[in-house]
């Protein structure tokens, strides 16, 4: 594999986002260069069901055509012969897919006149002698290369493994369960080492250790995650340094894996972000929001997707903010409207006196921009986030969302307890079952113990719980492997009976106190970053898989043993906190924004230090790429967050239903 570009993190003129040098890699390292030796000014690009998921999460159509692209097919459809054109072959190493290919380009009459192929990940070498033996189809091979890029670039610093379902094949028992658990691990490691080679960095990889491995617990499958995964993305490394030109023969950044376990209340807690809400609470497909917008000359409104991805600037602004700053920004942006367009101030003069009372509701803003089709291009995304906005507002208040939120922040951090979930579930007939569902996920995360117990049992009832809800309640248990280990003996360790000593399991962050309303949550691994980025992981918690060579830089050979502060007893400042509002001054730059990390970061892309990569086994939330967005900024490095899924809190609780409470043990792997 070549590359345009020294790309790591080891400095240079051209430091390019972890997005751009995907799409760059993509567009110019491997459909570009098939210009060079083919006499075909046009191509097909022919791709697997993989591979063009890979493709469409970083590159438009409009950029496949510039490079010569004229049509993309799909590599397990009868395709039409195009004899007089080259074809590009994007797609993983597979025995069926090179099957599909060798029946594609042999014979006396191939359906291309040339074929370039390009592999996602590594290729078996008997795959490869399979095209070479041919001596029909290898004269037709215009290139053969390993482009070790396989996975979905979701953010400007955010990836996937496609691995929607870690969580049953790696936390849960079944049938097959040791087969599906290994080939996890393998293909997770394969595509976590294609980020690495994509961007040219060799890591330092830190993995949370399987603590339970001692005399007297029974360690499992579960708790292995972490471990297997870092020695098998480091096979991966290994192998890289010796086959891919010019890599890194030292570390040139850091890797730190973690699992689910670390914070089980991150994916199921709301989150009070606009890009979080939005894909909470308004039923996404991924990023694709179904907007409706008025009908013609006065018809029905008609239906139009829309993508929320970075080429909305509105969307790229107001993602990471609180919602409620999102719904002033919007007042403001359409105020400014108004300000600087004539006809905008006429209709708002005879909207009547509550239009012109003061600040406009975000009903009559929508009625505004309806109002002024020829002014459409200007305000179409104004338009659609000022809807997107009212429907927050509207399901907020209906599902009376601030309410739960308050005793979901008061659990964790140990201002709410048994006593007032069960009277808040006992008064508020009014709160949805899917809502109380969520309160006893965080109250099981927090109370593991009390869960497993008649309490818990008492407590699901009176949620009026289904049988189904209960499975998700109580199958937290097999995320809190820290905090629950068994002996095995069968009795509970002392470390276990310590926890029921503790209401919250967090602790105010000092400095960041927030004036909005609701803002105090933070995840677990925003602590882990920092202290990745400090060289101070605890080692009795997180252990690395080789010494740092005498070449490594950007982190001290040092590291804390000290508790980590997730860890720690909770210490509430309720008497200290103001209870927030839903109001916050415009000039404020707390670091979350999306225009704030970006006015940060990109006049000094240069100056950046090493870049952190955390992956996380079992899916990732909006709030922890968040953090990676905020702490970008923070400390002056790129942090690029993986898992093996993005989840919302209705996709990670369906996941969790379909865990087995029965722990697999070591003698259950296959080794």
């Amino acid at each position: 594999m070549s590359s345009d570009s020294d790309t790591s993190s080891r400095g240079g003129a051209d430091y390019r986002t972890f997005r751009e040098v995907t799409r760059d890699r993509l567009l110019i390292e491997m459909l570009k260069s098939t210009r060079n030796s083919s006499r075909s000014t046009w191509k097909v690009l022919i791709m697997d069901k993989l591979t063009v998921k890979i493709m469409s999460y970083s590159c438009k159509m409009t950029d496949v055509t510039e490079q010569g692209v004229s049509l993309v097919e799909d590599l397990y459809k009868r395709r039409q012969p195009l004899p007089s054109m080259d074809a590009i072959y994007f797609m993983q190493p597979t025995r069926e897919n090179i099957q599909i290919f060798m029946s594609d380009m042999s014979g006396k009459r191939p359906l291309y006149k040339k074929a370039y192929i390009f592999f996602s990940s590594p290729v078996q070498k008997e795959w490869v002698d399979q095209i070479k033996k041919d001596s029909r189809v290898i004269t037709r091979v215009g290139a053969l290369s390993e482009m070790n890029l396989e996975y979905f670039a979701i953010d400007s610093q955010g990836f996937v493994t496609d691995h929607d379902k870690a969580l049953e094949e790696l936390f849960t028992e079944s049938a097959e369960g040791s087969m599906k658990y290994n080939s996890c691990i393998n293909m997770m490691a394969t595509r976590i080492a294609t980020v690495l080679a994509s961007m040219r960095e060799f890591p330092r990889v830190h993995y949370r250790v399987a603590r339970t491995i001692d005399a007297s617990t029974l360690t499992t499958l579960r708790d292995l995650v972490p471990t297997k995964l870092a020695a098998s993305v480091w096979n991966c490394m290994a192998r890289y340094k010796s086959t891919i030109p010019e890599f890194p023969q030292t570390e040139t950044c850091e890797l730190l894996i973690v699992d689910r376990s670390i914070d089980q209340i991150a994916p199921i807690i709301h989150e009070w972000t606009y890009d979080a809400m939005c894909h909470d609470l308004l039923c996404m497909d991924g990023n694709k929001y179904v907007q409706e917008v008025p009908g013609k000359n006065g018809s029905a409104a008609e239906k139009k997707e829309v993508l929320l991805e970075d080429h909305d600037p509105i969307w790229l602004e107001l993602r990471h903010v609180h919602v409620a700053d999102a719904n002033l920004r919007l007042h403001e942006k359409m105020a400014n409207f108004i300000s600087r367009n004539k006809a905008a101030q006429l209709h708002q003069a005879r909207s009547g006196p509550e239009a012109r009372g003061g600040e406009l509701s975000t009903k009559e803003l929508q009625k505004m921009v309806q109002a002024l089709p020829q002014y459409s291009d200007q305000i179409d995304k104004l338009a659609l986030h000022v809807e997107i906005a009212e429907k927050l507002f509207d399901i907020i208040k209906q599902q009376h969302l601030k309410d739960v939120g308050q005793l979901e922040q008061d659990l964790v951090f140990g201002d709410a307890g048994t006593k007032e979930l069960i009277e808040f579930f006992r008064t508020r007939q009014d709160i949805s079952h899917e809502n109380k569902l969520r309160l006893l996920m965080v109250y099981a995360a927090i109370n593991p113990e009390k869960i497993q117990s008649d309490k818990g049992g008492k407590l699901m009832q009176l949620a009026g719980l289904s049988a189904d809800d209960m499975t998700a309640v109580k199958n937290m248990r097999c995320l809190c492997a820290n905090d629950t280990k068994k002996s095995s003996t069968g009795g509970f360790t002392m470390k276990f009976e310590l926890r029921k000593k503790k209401r919250g399991i967090r602790k105010e962050r000092i400095g960041e106190e927030s004036t909005w309303m609701l803002s105090r949550f933070y995840p677990i691994l925003e602590e882990l970053i920092e202290k990745l980025s400090k060289g101070e992981l605890p080692k009795d918690e997180y252990h690395c898989m080789s010494d740092p060579s005498s070449s490594f830089r950007g982190i001290s050979s040092s590291s804390s043993a000290r508790t980590s502060p997730a860890h720690q007893p909770a210490q509430s400042m309720r008497s200290k906190w103001n209870g927030g509002t839903w109001a916050r001054p415009r000039n404020s730059d707390d670091g979350y924004s999306s225009d704030s990390v970006l006015k940060h970061t990109s006049s000094d892309m240069r100056k950046l230090g090493q870049r952190l990569f955390i992956f996380v086994v079992g899916g990732a939330t909006r709030s922890e790429l968040r953090a990676a967005h905020k702490l970008s900024s923070k400390l002056k490095r790129e942090i690029i967050l993986g898992s093996s899924s993005l989840d919302d809190p209705p996709k990670f609780i369906t996941n969790l239903k379909m865990l087995s409470n029965e722990e697999l043990t070591l003698d259950d792997l296959q080794i």
